[in-house]
Order: structure tokens, then C-alpha cells, then sequence
């Protein structure tokens, strides 16, 4: 089935910009047939490997069935307004399509989950980043990876903790080395101080100020020498969309400059990671842009 990026893009913008349940639904119908479906051709897939002692402490690899060269490493944190989301859903083809874009352009996919509040509260998120990250070192080269090429790339939620992970030393397993050769960070929220207050920020902040101000990464994220690429979409609700303004505000008064930066016209804030490994290459090709300045994908 032909995919038509203007037809699907009226129909994204139909939907408004809100993350309700006939937007996330009605997003994954649109895509659902432009998708691969299990099993994957010339695709290796292995499932729920462990990188800690929680239930959810797994990650699913994405690597060739044919060796060769070892490949850079796409690492990806998958959203859910801190409470809820996972690294697959069974029947469906997402959140694999991230990890089977990764592979089929030249790179290891590896999708993780990690624990969500509010049994696991701030700084949770951050900290199992960290473990993945440090489970992917460690062991992505027994998969064809390259520890040294790690690309991390959240959505959302995801996108808070895998910038928490990043600018905050003591979730690294190393000190200060945080093991990235880049971030990518789509439709994130980043200062949760100014960010209004609901139900999904109190379950994993809670009600301290104290946690808002050290969950924050605007600061940190400014200033970081981790190569940064950063993504919004047209139909983001407002305030993903400030936040996203404010830190590149922020970013271009400390370094003189903007980080990498992709604004998605035609898309909302499920389909910027839904549409990936389809005939639609508006994302895929721009962060293959970016990885050929920090991880490049030797071919």
C-alpha cells in the first residue's frame, strides 16, 4: 500500500493536537498499514533481555541476521505521560518500527521500557536510562553494536528521562562520561517548574518543588557537550511546544547557536515515531543527517 504524505498529513492535522485516545488510536490506524509485520525479514529479534532486577527492566535488540561490521546503536525511550507505555505492543507493529528503521538503515535497534510512577516516582525514569545505557556498553557488541556509537532517542516522557539521564553525572556509570555519541529528543517537556500542574506531573514528581527544580533539564541541556537534536511537531499540544521554543531560546543565548533542530510539519505527537520505517522519511532522513556528524553508519 502507497503511502500519500499530503493526504496523511490532512488527516493528522485532523486530529487535532491533543494526546486523547481517539488521537493515539486514530494515528496508529493510519499507519498501522504502511507497516512491517513479525517476522522480520533478515532481522534478528531478541525480547525481554534483562539490564536490571525489575519486572520492567527489559529491552528488545533489532540486529541483522547477516554479521558484519559493527554498527552504531540506536537506543529508544518510548512515552506515556510517565505512567503508562511500553517497549511493544503485542498485535501491533509499534514500538517496533523504531528499532526495524534503525536496522534497516544500517544501524543495532534496541528498545527498552523502565518503571513507571506512580509506584516509581522521580528520579526512576532517569535512572533506568542509565542501566539500559550501561546494559548496551556492556553488551550490544555480542549484537553487532558499537558501544562507542550510541545514539539515545526519547519521545515524550521518554524524552524527560533520557535528558535527565543525560545531564545529570550520577546516573552515569561512568562519572561524567555519559556514553552517548548523541541525543535526540522528540515533543519533550523540560522545565517542570513552569509546567502546569496535572495529574501525570504530581504522579511522578509529586508535590515537591524540590523534585520539579532537579527534574528540570532546560539548564543542563543548554549547556551539554552531547551532540543534541531536537524535534516538535506541527500538531504538538501548546505546551510541548513551548518548552521545546524555550530551551532552543535557551540553547541559542548560551552557545551562540541552534542545536540540530527538526520541526515535523504534517505530524502530531504519536506519528513522529508511528511513521518511522515507512514510504514517510520526513524524521528518518534527518536523524540520519545528524548521526553522519556524530555516529556515522559505516557502509
Amino acid at each position: 500500500m502507497s503511502l500519500d504524505i499530503i493526504e496523511m498529513a490532512a488527516r493528522i492535522r485532523a486530529l487535532g493536537d491533543q494526546i486523547v485516545p481517539e488521537a493515539i488510536e486514530g494515528t496508529a490506524k493510519l499507519y498501522g498499514p504502511h507497516h512491517e509485520r513479525e517476522p522480520y525479514q533478515g532481522v534478528t529479534v531478541s525480547r525481554d533481555l534483562a539490564y536490571g532486577a525489575d519486572a520492567r527492566h527489559l529491552l528488545d535488540v533489532f540486529e541483522p541476521q547477516t554479521p558484519g561490521a559493527a554498527r552504531p546503536v540506536l537506543l529508544f525511550v518510548h512515552g506515556g505521560g510517565f505512567v503508562a507505555g511500553d517497549k511493544h505492543r503485542p498485535g501491533t507493529p509499534y514500538q517496533d518500527n523504531v528499532a526495524l528503521w534503525a536496522v534497516r538503515h544500517g544501524m543495532i535497534g534496541v528498545n527498552m521500557t523502565y518503571r513507571l510512577a506512580p509506584q516509581h516516582p522521580w528520579p526512576a525514569g532517569a535512572m533506568d536510562v542509565g542501566a539500559a545505557v550501561a546494559w548496551v556498553r556492556a553488551k550490544i557488541g555480542s549484537h553487532g553494536g558499537d558501544p562507542d556509537r550510541i545514539i539515545l532517542m526519547g519521545t515524550s516522557a521518554g524524552a524527560a528521562h533520557a535528558g535527565a539521564y543525560a545531564v545529570n553525572s550520577r546516573f552515569h556509570a561512568d562519572g561524567d562520561n555519559s556514553g552517548l555519541a548523541g541525543l535526540v529528543l522528540l515533543s519533550g517537556l523540560y522545565d517542570m517548574v513552569t509546567a502546569p500542574g496535572n495529574d501525570l506531573k504530581v504522579a511522578y514528581f509529586g508535590d515537591d518543588e524540590a523534585n520539579y527544580e532537579a527534574g528540570s533539564t532546560l539548564t543542563g541541556l543548554a549547556k551539554t557537550q552531547i551532540p543534541l537534536l531536537l524535534v516538535l511537531t506541527e500538531m504538538d499540544p501548546p505546551e510541548f511546544q513551548r518548552q521545546t521554543l524555550v530551551l532552543l531560546e535557551h540553547y541559542l543565548k548560551r552557545n551562540g547557536r541552534l542545536p540540530y533542530f527538526v520541526h515535523m510539519m504534517g505530524h502530531n505527537h504519536l506519528s513522529s515515531t508511528m511513521h518511522l520505517n515507512t514510504g514517510d522519511t520526513s524524521l528518518g532522513e534527518r536523524i540520519l543527517d545528524f548521526m553522519a556528524l556524530h555516529a556515522p553508519v559505516k557502509r
